[in-house]
């Protein structure tokens, strides 16, 4: 219970986004040296910046940071994946190495990675970029029983609560959460069924290109966990516990801890956005502080970002996770904040 306690407590800390702020944002947008709305979607980006950090001109978010959350999942022995569940640790020691696309992508941006192994099966071997916070190896089978229990659940989302705080107090301003996980769009796409009222055939998608057949399986597995369950979404970690997967939880908690800070966050795909809803659940103007950065192609995304209220800035059709998409997205994210400190306006260049 405490740890539960803890959780309600982060929660709690959420307050909403400054609308005084946001206001003054789009007013500023008037006055600059552009037809009003030329800008399109880039212009509302920096209002809802300046809306997080409660000023106008808004910061430019000049350090973003990937916290790629791990875990395994206890599904995978239903065959909902061809992968097997040891990939879940190479992907990890290859993010370490610098070797994996978030990585790539990350120096692309000039975003730091940082791994939180929150729940991986294997035993790893320490790096200076992994953080160890497994009280657990996996998940349960989510639909033969709980996933994990609601103790499990609550530490995870702490987790990531406590990454996210130590990254924003050593200088991050922008946080993309990634994550890794075989299994894993199986437990994301129960928990949007769970808390959007979709059907699974309308939140389940083929995950790392399944096949027709297991697609059918994932579909009916899906179902089974919620005929299970019969989850409740007034009681979010009670949802989280039963469907969720480790890593979900975590960056739920990630989302949490940014929303209190004022730190925008650039979710990625299925699984960050399935976390999302948890996260909105637990306190709901955290969704202020979030920015949807791509539209990946499984279809539980879709079905968050609606529920979520958020457009995503990008499509270019991807689902790889990791961060990809999110990280991706950082320099519209950064150029919305930069046009509203640095464009002239119309007084300043003398025109009436």
């Amino acid at each position: 219970m405490a740890l539960e306690e803890r959780v309600r407590e982060l929660a709690e800390e959420v307050q909403p986004p400054d609308e005084g702020a946001v206001v003054r944002a789009r007013e500023r947008h008037l006055a600059l040296t552009k037809p009003p709305g030329s800008l399109g979607r880039l212009e509302e980006i920096g209002a809802r910046l300046a809306g997080m950090v409660g000023e106008v001109p808004p910061p430019v978010p000049e350090n973003p940071a990937v916290v790629i959350c791990a875990g395994d999942h206890g599904v995978l022995a239903r065959g909902v994946s061809p992968w097997p569940q040891e990939v879940t640790a190479a992907m990890v020691g290859n993010f370490c190495a610098g070797g994996a696309a978030a990585n790539a992508i990350a120096r692309s941006v000039g975003a730091r990675v940082s791994v939180l192994d929150v729940g991986v099966a294997s035993e790893l071997e320490r790096h200076p970029l992994l953080r160890a916070a497994k009280k657990r190896a996996g998940t349960d089978d989510l639909s033969r029983g709980p996933a994990m229990g609601r103790e499990d659940a609550a530490r995870a989302v702490m987790s990531g609560a406590g990454i996210a705080g130590e990254l924003i107090e050593s200088g991050v301003d922008l946080l993309v959460p990634g994550d890794m996980g075989i299994a894993n769009t199986t437990p994301a796409a129960a928990l949007i069924s769970a808390f959007t009222g979709r059907s699974p055939e309308e939140t389940t998608g083929r995950g790392t290109g399944i096949d027709d057949e297991t697609f059918e399986l994932k579909v009916r597995v899906v179902d089974e966990a919620l005929k299970l369950h019969e989850p409740d979404p007034s009681d979010p970690l009670g949802v989280l516990a039963a469907l969720g997967g480790l890593e979900h939880a975590a960056i739920a908690g990630l989302i949490l801890t940014s929303a209190v800070y004022g730190v925008p966050v650039v979710l990625d795909g299925v699984v960050s956005n399935s976390a999302a809803l948890v996260a909105r659940a637990l306190a709901p103007d955290c969704v202020g502080y979030a920015i949807a950065g791509h539209l990946s192609v499984e279809p539980g995304a879709e079905a968050a970002l609606e529920q979520l209220g958020l457009e995503p800035i990008l499509d270019l059709r991807m689902r790889l996770g990791e961060g990809t998409g999110g990280l991706l997205a950082v320099p519209v994210v950064q150029a919305a904040a930069r046009v509203l400190g640095e464009m002239a306006t119309m007084k300043e260049m003398g025109i009436g």
